[in-house]
């Protein structure tokens, strides 16, 4: 275990990803058909060896709160936890979290008393997989105050970026929070550089995870009034602080809107995706629901994912991802799409009664149609159901549905009666 604990940032409230976080906070919307995006930063403290994690949160925590009790449990001898640290008002602050840096300043009554020489602060809504040993032994190696940990981006990524300039030696020497074009010459990374199809990476972004030591962090964050990392404490500490970066060359994308959450998701569909669930060296953990078997009856399934105790019967389904106790009718076409699944299955006799009273069930019915959309839990699609975005609509807002990016998002609950067209 490393002398080390670390402090996942929950995200405010989650707009960006809104309606997925309508009922939710961002790090427990759900992610690849059976896992939870805190499931990613988490499992990467796992493999890291690293057993002490709290998560900042402080909006909609009710389902991350069970998702966390359910699954992170260690044995009484490893001192390990994953535990929830949700804003409070106190007699001394009354203010809820007011940024990423102010979020961990109000929690360092509680991470302080830990007999740790480092704190390491990630972002809860990030896919990748990274070794945190290796970070922190550049940490180690440079006599660093903070490390930033940060990726390589082309030009046309920095605007929702910061954006950082390195000397050879990895030091950073200016941090731009989105700097505009006219600021991008004197910002390129003087390191060996990597070019990719979609253009020259020879930016340096800021990933959002950040290494320090703990009592240095805490006085900086007593001293300094600054709401944010990125914004705020990150740049100010560059002028006057010893602050290194550290370039990750892997794979990594902020999952933080709705489009990059939905592109990320289905590039899992592929033969063989940047990210991958599959590797045995490193697991992703999450919540073990002892569920049966998916049951596919005359089905066509091309590139798409489908998790644990779905029931499927006659359906198309391409490039997509079919998550936990699914049901879809025969006749439907799913296509690039990501259905969430269920949290519960309805019975015979429930079954039974919705039909009776006209009411789909959950889960999808019969000779639906469904392309390019997000159907989120325990929704109820009845039958004769086209999801297709007819107007190829970008923006809109309506009761049982809403379009971000031109991507049909269907709420948590939502029902869809039969002979819908959207």
């Amino acid at each position: 275990m490393l002398d080390v604990v670390a402090l996942v940032l929950g995200g405010g409230r989650g707009q960006r990803l809104y309606p997925l976080t309508k009922f939710r906070s961002k790090p427990a919307v759900p992610l690849g058909g059976k896992y939870r995006i805190i499931d990613i930063p988490v499992s990467n403290c796992l493999n890291s060896d690293i057993n002490r994690i709290f998560v900042l949160t402080q909006f909609n925590s009710a389902s991350l709160n069970k998702h966390i009790v359910q699954t992170y449990k260690f044995d009484m001898f490893s001192g390990g936890f994953v535990d929830i640290l949700a804003a409070e008002q106190t007699p001394d602050n009354a203010n809820w979290f007011q940024g990423t840096a102010d979020a961990v300043r109000q929690s360092i009554k509680h991470f302080a008393p830990y007999d740790v020489r480092y704190v390491l602060i990630l972002s809860g809504d990030q896919l990748y997989q990274m070794d945190f040993r290796e970070v922190i032994q550049c940490h180690q190696q440079r006599g660093a105050e903070i490390t930033v940990a940060c990726v390589r981006v082309t030009a046309a990524e920095t605007s929702g970026l910061g954006i950082m300039k390195v000397q050879e030696d990895g030091r950073i020497i200016e941090f731009h929070e989105k700097p505009g074009l006219e600021s991008l010459p004197g910002l390129c990374c003087p390191l060996p550089q990597r070019s990719t199809g979609d253009g020259k990476r020879d930016y340096l972004a800021n990933m959002g995870i950040y290494v320090f030591h703990k009592e240095f962090l805490v006085d900086l964050l007593t001293q300094s009034s600054a709401l944010d990392f990125g914004k705020d404490l990150i740049p100010e500490a560059v002028t006057k602080c010893k602050v290194f970066a550290y370039i990750y060359d892997g794979y990594w994308i902020d999952i933080g809107t709705i489009r990059s959450f939905f592109d990320a998701n289905l590039a899992l569909t592929a033969s063989h995706p940047r990210f991958s669930f599959y590797d045995a060296r490193r697991p992703t953990y999450t919540h073990p629901r002892n569920l049966p078997s998916s049951k596919l009856i005359n089905c066509t399934l091309h590139q798409s994912i489908v998790a644990d105790g779905c029931i499927l019967s006659g359906a198309d389904i391409t490039r997509s991802i079919v998550g936990v106790r699914s049901r879809v009718g025969s006749g439907t076409t799913i296509k690039n799409s990501i259905v969430m699944g269920a949290d519960i299955y309805e019975t015979i006799e429930e079954l039974a009664a919705n039909a009776e009273r006209g009411i789909p069930s959950i889960g999808i019915g019969s000779n639906c149609t469904i392309i390019n959309t997000i159907i989120d839990k325990n929704v109820r699609i009845g039958d004769n159901v086209s999801i297709i975005n007819a107007h190829n609509l970008q923006e809109k807002d309506e009761e049982s549905h809403n379009i971000r990016d031109g991507i049909i998002v269907v709420p948590k609950g939502a029902v869809i009666p039969s002979a819908t067209v959207i």
